[in-house]
């Protein structure tokens, strides 16, 4: 069975790209029904979708080692986890707090193994790539060590 699951195509780029835009728009219209929570939370929620996508992107890229890729790997499992610090189950699109937390940490750690130019022709989103990894860095990096896909990434990039 797993054999015949990898054997598959992977969605085409126009299934990608729909999937992408439409979990953004999940994330924008949540968002703009919180508007007490705007320039808090939200402002790094936003970026959930865009840090998924280059995570998502930078594990097929052929540029990243192995071991890199076992780090893009565990932050994208925890995008995708059912069961995380903050659940997205029970916190809706707010749940994806952690996931950035998480995402940026990755992306932070490739940066500074990779040119900037390799993680960044992959990223999608408005803001500079370089100032939002710096934003949330500043504010989530103390946090990242208690969450567990924090503990296996810096497992893997000592």
């Amino acid at each position: 069975m797993t054999n015949e699951y990898l054997k598959k195509d992977m969605p085409s780029q126009e299934k990608q790209e729909d999937f992408y835009h439409k979990l953004r728009d999940r994330v924008q219209n949540w968002v703009d029904s919180k508007p007490k929570v705007i320039g808090t939370v939200s402002g790094y929620v936003l970026f959930a979708p865009d840090l998924f996508h280059l995570l998502t992107k930078l594990m097929l890229d052929n540029r990243i080692d192995k071991k890199s890729k076992a780090a893009v790997g565990a932050g994208i499992m925890y995008f995708i986890a059912p069961i995380d610090f903050l659940p997205e189950i029970l916190l809706g699109p707010g749940g994806f707090l952690d996931d950035v937390v998480v995402a940026v940490f990755v992306i932070n750690t490739l940066l500074n193994k990779f040119p900037k130019e390799v993680i960044a022709e992959h990223w999608a989103g408005d803001e500079d790539l370089l100032a939002l990894v710096k934003k949330v860095s500043n504010s989530g990096n103390k946090y990242v060590s208690k969450l567990p896909a924090g503990r296996l990434v810096k497992r893997f990039t000592k």
